[in-house]
């Protein structure tokens, strides 16, 4: 048996029965992370001997019978923009390089309340600025399908050690797509839960009204179990939701019998790859065959989101990046002479070329001379968007749309031109600027064998209704990578 092929579904009762040690499959996933990751470039910190006195722990826990939940003992990965007590965080950039926060984020406190053991921290773009983890001022992570490849971002390590087998889940953030486009590319499932569904306490802000926290895992079922874990309304975030966490996991198994999905013309026309809008539509006639109710829809002010998100979310993240000046933490030039000098030279030395792109366009959207023709428009067009998809949920129970409009391209392909690089997100921005659910899950492969992801998008808090689909999906496709 090898350990880590084994889903966590698989892996709870076989460590519920005593037939394995949390220790032994810590090991099993260090020993992998040995093997296989100077190849995929998947982690930035490994945490091996935290990680075994997790395990020992959980073991500890298991003998006395008193498990702290049923994920005890199983071992994940954290992106590397959410804090972690006494371990670097460094958003893979080099103004955070040496950061060792001094307290952990509330979906790490979660995880380790649950008894989850953490193998470490995982590469991502910088400062979750990207959409292919080429970003990273540390290293480029590779696909694990096709290692010419990118894996996707901004959770590109997430994605990738899910893939690969380093982890047998890991969590990652998404502000745009960041946690369904790497899952997609990658070829694993990855949820983007509701605005507010999950703390964002102690993950480094990029775009506060965007940002969401969730999983990437090998299965619905395990994304079903994971979301149960962080999900919950937390004092320290003003914006987490007071809604009582549903059972997920028994959403995911229920019939997709009667459930009424609608599939927006806009999300399969111009643009959108004719394999993947195939394959997708062969994950809507999937679901019909179970019983549910498939009619196209239009969504015409989705349109607006690509443009809108671009300039809502510079602007916040110009807003959010301020505080890195050189003095109170993160980066200082050497040889400045003045404090005017320590703010420019550590800015431009600690930064990449992304994040002082989006920090310009940020600044330009908010000066006094251009905020109501950019800015102010962005939120209003935000408003139509959320109407827009407010009918549409007036009259289906979910959506099902690509994730992205291409699949994995290769390393260098699209970084040279910014603009196409933000094209590839028009599937999924649009969820986060109306503060939707959606997830994605593999549904079929290209003609060069690379993963297309399926994208199920729900009303806000409707991740139960997500899992029901998904799950029914899954097996009825079984793609296998």
């Amino acid at each position: 048996m090898e350990l880590t092929k084994l889903t966590v579904a698989e892996l709870i009762p076989l460590l519920a029965k005593g037939e394995l040690l949390s220790s032994e499959l810590t090991e099993a996933y260090l020993n992998r992370i040995a093997q296989a990751d100077e190849e995929i470039c998947a982690y930035l910190t490994v945490t091996a001997e935290l990680a075994r006195t997790q395990a020992a722990a959980a073991d500890a826990r298991r003998r006395e019978g008193r498990p702290l939940s049923p994920l005890d003992g199983i071992p994940y990965a954290l992106k590397d923009n959410i804090c972690t007590e006494g371990i670097a965080t460094t958003c893979a950039s080099r103004m955070l390089e040496n950061f060792i926060p001094p307290y952990s984020a509330t979906v790490a406190k979660k995880l380790e309340t649950a008894g989850c053991v953490l193998l470490g921290k995982v590469n991502m773009d910088e400062f979750a600025m990207g959409s292919s983890t080429e970003t990273s001022y540390f290293k480029k992570t590779k696909n694990p399908r096709d290692i010419s490849r990118v894996p996707g971002g901004s959770s590109g390590g997430s994605a990738a050690a899910v893939a690969a087998e380093l982890a047998p889940f890991a969590i990652g953030t998404d502000t745009g797509g960041s946690i369904r486009q790497p899952a997609a590319f990658c070829g694993v499932v990855g949820m983007k839960p509701t605005y507010g569904r999950v703390s964002r306490y102690g993950v480094v802000a990029f775009a506060s009204s965007l940002d969401q926290v969730g999983p990437l895992t090998r299965t619905v079922e395990d994304s079903a179990l994971i979301l149960s874990v962080l999900a919950g309304q937390d004092p320290m975030d003003a914006s987490s939701l007071p809604h009582p966490v549903p059972d997920y996991s028994a959403a995911a198994g229920q019939s997709a019998a009667g459930l009424k999905i609608g599939l927006p013309k806009e999300f399969f026309g111009e643009g959108i790859a004719p394999s993947t809008r195939e394959t997708v539509l062969s994950a809507a006639r999937a679901l019909e065959a179970q019983g549910a109710i498939l009619e196209e829809c239009s969504l015409p002010l989705t349109q607006y989101a690509l443009p809108a998100y671009y300039i809502i979310s510079s602007a916040e993240a110009c807003s959010n990046l301020g505080r890195y000046d050189g003095i109170k933490y993160g980066h200082r030039a050497e040889g400045a002479k003045s404090i005017g000098d320590i703010y420019t030279q550590s800015r431009s030395e600690g930064f990449g070329d992304e994040v002082k792109r989006r920090i310009l366009l940020g600044t330009f959207a908010l000066s006094s001379g251009y905020y109501d023709a950019y800015y102010n428009r962005a939120q209003q067009a935000r408003t139509l968007i959320m109407r827009d998809y407010a009918r549409a949920f007036e009259r289906f129970d979910c959506l099902l749309t690509p994730v992205s409009p291409v699949t994995a391209w290769k390393f260098g392909e699209m970084s040279a031109d910014p603009l196409e690089m933000y094209a590839a997100d028009i599937c999924t921005v649009s969820i986060n600027v109306a503060g939707l659910c959606a997830f994605s899950l593999p549904c079929g492969k290209d003609e060069n064998g690379l993963p297309i992801g399926a994208q199920l998008i729900g009303r806000p808090l409707a991740e139960e209704t997500l899992y029901r689909a998904g799950a029914a999906i899954e097996p009825a496709l079984n793609v296998r990578f």
